[in-house]
């Protein structure tokens, strides 16, 4: 049989693009975003993303040029993910909760030719273009305004005029999202990748102040981290989806094509709290949703107890395992947690804690710490290792063995754009992607996080460099020598803790409260160290590096300071 080879019938590029294609035929009068008192069905969310791909096109967006979006999960931040890329484009959503020299450094990166920013991120975008130097004064990307505004079904929606928005040159807006939407082709024949290893996607890691790692995926593995994620998580054809992970977040686990593909009710939350969500849950008979641990806290952490759901909801949570106790409190209000891991770098999540049926006969503690461990690989991913980092070997599958967390599957990326030392030091010639990531492999086959290398934190979702926030104390004058860890926080999952030396002979020191604030003035909010500790000296090795690990135990004894402000996670909202 070796003489048949690929034809063009069976090897038409794959992308999630198809997939909503497909749900405008399927579920064409099923309700496809609710966002307030606005409904769309798949048919008209259909029309809507064809619309806004012609109207991109007509600016002329080459192939593969990159397009920005600004933006908390509206219906426009939904839309974009597919009109960007059935434009030809490559998709950049920007973390709203960074600074705005951040995203300066992200725009001229990418070499952004269009932002879509949402109205009341605004001036934070402005901040950042204005930011760019002189010599790059000509990559000034358009601006695209994204405005919330209330649509009737026979009348349309009613735009907002662009004179409101003081201080702004209208000249920098082509138009108004919803007037791209109105002027655009709903018929238009939108552009098919030529090779499914053709980018789709940019998204940017952590770690982008001083140096950018711009994630770039390609169709092909956005297909299979869609399809991967939707069969390990079981979900069903129609089910009512809420959006509490940002869509900025890995195109929200890759379940923004997911959703189309079964047919799913997006419900859109611009910002939330435990009692919205809870509201939100009950008024839609939500079904699925998924979150960081810092939500699962918000939603068994109200003033009073609510009443428990008399159906099934189902939430994926990632990053830091979720603390025993948030796990059982919000069993008992009917939600089911699942728990699993996944990089930027992959697309989604690609481990999972998969139940075992014995697992229930355990009490409720020992089940909870079963959860809390990352899992097995998903369908989609090829094989995944723990291994020495330096012989290359597997460690022993005993549950004490650490090593380096190594991955072989289709949805890893392909690469870090214009960075490729950064790509050939995590893709190896041996085959593996090497996360940095540290972890044991239990008896079992399940795989369980320890550390992180490059001393990640991750706090409510995000990811926290602890280089970049050292580099920042390090600035403040009476600082001598600084070290950063995660501190575990019921709350937030993590947060930043800085242990922290200061000159000699400096005539007046500062307190804990002054470098907070320090801090605050400099980076974005979430990054600030929620406690500073003052030590003569920081523990070190014989050999002078510091001692983290011990730093990492001295935090987890310390108490979080009540009069410290928290940043919520739609601060800028």
């Amino acid at each position: 049989m070796n003489e048949l080879k690929p034809n063009q019938a069976n090897s038409t590029p794959l992308t999630p693009l198809t997939l909503i294609d497909r749900a405008a035929i399927i579920y064409g009068d099923c309700p496809s975003i609710v966002y307030k008192s606005t409904t769309f069905t798949w048919a008209e969310t259909h029309h809507r993303c064809l619309r806004i791909a012609s109207s991109i096109s007509s600016l002329g967006i080459a192939q593969g040029d990159v397009v920005s979006v600004v933006s908390p999960n509206v219906p426009a931040a939904y839309e974009l993910h597919f009109a960007v890329p059935m434009a030809g484009a490559v998709l950049n959503n920007i973390n709203i909760r960074l600074d705005p020299r951040t995203i300066s450094i992200l725009l001229l990166h990418s070499e952004s030719k269009i932002v879509f920013v949402y109205e009341q991120l605004l001036s934070l975008v402005s901040q950042a273009i204005a930011l760019f130097p002189k010599e790059r004064a000509q990559a000034h990307p358009v601006l695209v305004l994204v405005t919330d505004e209330e649509y009737d079904h026979n009348a349309g929606f009613s735009i907002k005029p662009l004179t409101k928005f003081k201080g702004v040159d209208k000249k920098e807006f082509v138009t108004n999202y919803e007037e791209m939407v109105r002027k655009g082709d709903p018929s238009f024949n939108w552009i098919r990748p030529k090779n499914e290893w053709d980018p789709i996607v940019l998204n940017y890691t952590s770690g982008t102040t001083s140096s950018p790692k711009g994630v770039v995926h390609c169709h092909r593995g956005s297909f299979i981290a869609t399809m991967d994620g939707l069969i390990d998580w079981a979900v069903p054809k129609r089910p009512v989806y809420l959006w509490t992970l940002p869509m900025f977040h890995s195109n929200g686990w890759s379940y923004t094509w997911g959703m189309a593909a079964v047919g799913g009710t997006n419900i859109c939350l611009k910002k939330f709290d435990g009692a919205t969500i809870h509201a939100a849950i009950r008024a839609h008979r939500v079904t699925h949703m998924c979150a960081a641990p810092i939500v699962l806290n918000m939603l068994t952490s109200l003033t009073s107890d609510p009443d428990p759901f008399s159906w099934p909801v189902h939430v994926l949570t990632g990053g830091s395992p979720p603390p025993a106790p948030v796990l059982l409190r919000a069993e008992s209000l009917g939600f089911i947690v699942g728990h699993g891991y996944g990089l930027t770098e992959t697309g989604g999540v690609i481990v999972s804690c998969a139940w075992k049926e014995n697992w229930n006969k355990y009490p409720a503690l020992e089940r909870a710490r079963f959860k809390a461990r990352q899992g097995v690989r998903t369908i989609g991913l090829t094989e995944i290792d723990v291994i020495n980092p330096t012989t290359g070997e597997s460690v022993d599958h005993n549950g004490k063995a650490m090593g380096e967390i190594v991955l072989r599957g289709g949805s890893i990326m392909l690469g870090y754009l214009k960075d490729p030392e950064g790509t050939s030091k995590c893709m190896r010639k041996d085959g593996w992607f090497r996360t940095g990531d540290l972890g044991v492999m239990h008896p079992d086959g399940y795989l369980e996080i320890k550390d992180r290398s490059k001393d990640i934190i991750i706090s409510g979702a995000e990811n926290i460099s602890s280089v970049e926030v050292e580099n920042v104390l390090y600035t403040f004058p009476a600082v001598n020598e600084v070290a950063v860890v995660a501190k575990p926080d019921e709350y937030w999952g993590e947060t930043p803790c800085a242990f922290v030396s200061l000159r000699k002979g400096w005539t007046e020191n500062p307190t804990e409260r002054e470098i907070i604030e320090y801090c605050r003035k400099k980076m974005p909010h979430f990054m600030v160290p929620k406690r500073v500790v003052f030590k003569d000296e920081i523990p070190k090795t014989s050999t002078g590096k510091i001692q983290k690990y011990v730093l990492r135990e001295i935090a987890k004894g310390l108490e979080q300071h009540c009069d410290i402000a928290v940043t919520t996670l739609t601060s800028r909202l």
